[in-house]
């Protein structure tokens, strides 16, 4: 029979499996009704009980998707009886992420107890070092640096939120009192409320059918507790039954650090427009070539 060591060890290996491979039925077996997660993004009390630990998953998973990995490096086990813990290292991040910061980890710490023969999770604690600490000779940069990926998980778990057309997930990090210049009229959308309806009138338009949202060339500066993020954004809308339809427009984001999370607080939307005719070129598409996380995109007529 296997020892205790080896019951939890497969446990855990078998849950970062089903991560890895998106598997939510995986990914919550094994994990008590009232489990409590520490995660990375607020909210700052943690993920209580299971139904909540669910929510959390499928934004993950959408950003996975999109290239990131999720790798046990090392796992360390600690048995009792009845009471157990675990610690781990994982990769966890894009290349992107890698190529900034090649030797950043996810660390984990899991709680475990026996509850009818079986060993089950009822703890986890997620979470990455602050490899970006200030200096006293130039403290405000390395701390920006540190801030700017945390707002790029933020873009990347609103891409999710989109995919699987989660409204709240979409609604998590906006301030209650933005103001938002949208595509449409009015001229100003002030509230968290009337962003909401925008959102939802967006998603409720597309039906049944897939919706994507990316940010190819986004570009973040940070100051402190204030950040503005800008960018092509692209949205892609595809039919079950028929062709992709996508479009560009130009997005201006500022952010502020309240409590400790960062939320938007203002939003600038817009199509160029054709002065010849007054009307707004939503037709116009980037040179892709020059359109990535890295460098400035030009429009260009198609």
């Amino acid at each position: 029979m296997a020892t205790n060591e080896e019951q939890i060890r497969t446990l855990i290996e078998r849950w970062a499996d089903a991560v890895h491979h998106g598997d939510l039925t995986g990914v919550l077996a094994d994990h008590t009704d009232d489990i409590v997660m520490f995660d990375v993004p607020p909210p700052h009390q943690g993920v209580r009980g299971l139904d909540a630990y669910r929510e959390t998953w499928p934004p993950f998973f959408q950003w996975q998707a999109q290239g990131a990995s999720f790798e046990i490096e090392s796992l360390e086990i600690t048995a009792g009886d009845d009471v157990a813990f675990a610690y781990a290292l994982l990769r966890c991040g894009t290349e992107h992420d890698f190529a900034d910061d090649p030797h950043n980890r996810l660390r984990l710490t899991i709680g475990l107890r026996k509850q009818a023969g079986r060993w089950v999770v009822a703890h986890e604690h997620h979470s990455f070092p602050l490899t970006d600490a200030p200096t006293a000779a130039d403290p405000i940069p390395e701390r920006d640096h540190a801030a700017e990926r945390e707002l790029r998980r933020l873009h990347q778990r609103w891409f999710g939120s989109t995919a699987s057309k989660d409204l709240d997930g979409l609604m998590a990090p906006i301030a209650d009192d933005v103001v938002s210049y949208e595509h449409d009229q009015p001229l100003q959308h002030v509230g968290v409320e009337a962003v909401r309806a925008v959102c939802k009138a967006g998603l409720d338009a597309a039906g049944d059918s897939t919706v994507t949202w990316n940010v190819p060339d986004l570009r973040i500066v940070v100051d402190g507790d204030l950040a503005v993020a800008w960018g092509l954004n692209h949205v892609q809308v595809t039919p079950a039954d028929g062709q992709a339809v996508d479009s560009w427009s130009r997005g201006t984001r500022i952010f502020q650090r309240r409590n400790g999370a960062w939320l938007m607080t203002h939003q600038h939307l817009s199509y160029p427009y054709d002065p010849a005719t007054g009307t707004a070129r939503t037709d116009l598409r980037p040179q892709l070539d020059q359109c990535d996380q890295h460098g400035a995109t030009d429009l260009s007529r198609p």
